[in-house]
């Protein structure tokens, strides 16, 4: 059977929208009028408009939310450990989730796997779903019969990845927060306030201070083209967003990021810390180091460092030893290469690099801590300057108004 999204009215006229699973059209529109429901569109979840572009069609591929993937992940692993059918995991776990999208690709799924199909291979219909990352784990598993314990690793990663990312974006939303307010209070100050303070002194035939002056000229222009301002700023990040899609233009992008002091360390320190765990968890779960390096290499958002560990997949595929190979690369702490080196020797190379993982995700949320501890102090004094600078314009005119009258 496959699965059909469908949109139906129900006996009061309201719309309804959901995924029933069919041998055809035809049937789920019966199953629609059996629950008195009239049916009004029924297609395959799967079905893409031949017309659209490919970039339109890629961005609009089922994707779920590394939330949705621990879940679902969590579930599977608990559902399969309990020694039911695979298909039924699936059903049980489509019928948990509320968002018909997610309903939909687990029922395919489900669909696949009663055709015969392994897990793996069913998930790999939905990459923006399931990364390679993830059916490579399952797949060990299937092969290795030890599908359960592969999905509580990879319920445990998955959930460990999606509280690391909600740390950094929690330790990020401050700083944004404290900017966007910041320069709304000063364009607020510059459009609404300085005008009508400053607006006695334009009159006067005395001559104005130059900061005064600056502070006028300023406030006159983001009055007339304050709009035009912000548009041209939201258009030119369209636009390097754009301009980045091209692959070369995106590696010198990002060979300029891991120049800049301060910043590369932390896009490193994220890209390394998310190659090693991944690579732990492969290994760990029986996927060959050949295999295992070059889905590690993948998950890094970084083309320089991607490249450096497709380089190393290389170096060990020539016979050479994974920490010579990352010995080689400028990018890896020192601290990583003698734990991995210390894994090959003692044979728990995946037990070195998960804590080699751990050790650099603790070094970064500790960098970016700090950041943030200093970042909000220089904020402070950022926003007093212009408040004062905002104040002294003001005043000074008026300092030479009270010196004319003694």
């Amino acid at each position: 059977m496959a699965a059909f999204r469908y949109k139906a009215l129900d006996t009061r006229g309201k719309l309804l929208k959901g995924v029933l699973e069919g041998d055809s059209e035809r049937q789920v529109r019966a199953q629609l009028r059996a629950k008195q429901l009239s049916p009004i569109e029924v297609s395959p979840a799967n079905e893409r408009t031949s017309n659209r572009s490919s970039l339109v069609t890629a961005w609009l591929q089922p994707r779920l939310s590394a939330g949705e993937v621990a879940l679902i992940t969590r579930q599977l692993a608990t559902l399969v450990a309990s020694a039911l059918p695979l298909d039924e995991c699936l059903q049980a776990a489509a019928e948990q989730t509320r968002r018909a999208k997610t309903k939909g690709i687990l029922l395919q799924v489900r669909s696949r796997v009663a055709e015969g199909y392994t897990l793996a291979n069913a998930m790999a219909q939905f990459p923006q779903a399931f990364g390679d990352m993830y059916r490579a784990m399952v797949h060990a598993g299937e092969q290795a019969g030890q599908l359960a314990p592969v999905l509580e690793q990879l319920a445990d990663y998955t959930e460990n990845r999606q509280h690391t990312a909600q740390q950094l974006k929690m330790a990020l939303i401050y700083p944004f927060v404290l900017v966007g307010v910041a320069v709304a209070v000063v364009a607020a100050l510059m459009v609404f306030v300085v005008p009508e303070l400053v607006g006695i002194f334009t009159h006067t035939k005395k001559t104005l201070p130059s900061l005064t002056v600056a502070l006028i000229a300023t406030s006159d222009f983001l009055r007339e083209f304050g709009a035009l301002l912000l548009l041209a700023l939201v258009l030119g990040v369209l636009g390097f967003r754009r301009w980045l899609r091209d692959e070369g233009r995106r590696l010198g992008w990002h060979k300029l990021l891991l120049k800049i002091p301060g910043v590369s360390g932390v896009f490193i320190g994220i890209d390394t810390a998310r190659f090693a765990s991944t690579l732990s968890i492969l290994m760990a779960s029986g996927v060959p180091l050949l295999d295992a390096l070059r889905i590690a290499s993948a998950v890094m958002g970084n083309l320089v460092l991607r490249a450096a560990a497709a380089r190393i997949a290389v170096r060990v595929q020539e016979g050479g030893s994974l920490n010579r190979g990352l010995a080689s690369e400028p990018y890896f702490p020192p601290m990583m290469v003698h734990m991995v080196a210390s894994g090959e020797t003692s044979g728990e190379l995946e037990t070195m690099l998960a804590r080699s993982a751990k050790n650099q995700e603790r070094e970064l949320e500790m960098t970016l801590g700090t950041v943030m501890g200093l970042f909000e102090p220089f904020m402070v004094v950022v926003m007093g300057g212009l408040v004062l600078t905002i104040v002294l314009a003001i005043l000074l005119p008026i300092f030479d108004l009270n010196t004319m009258v003694r």
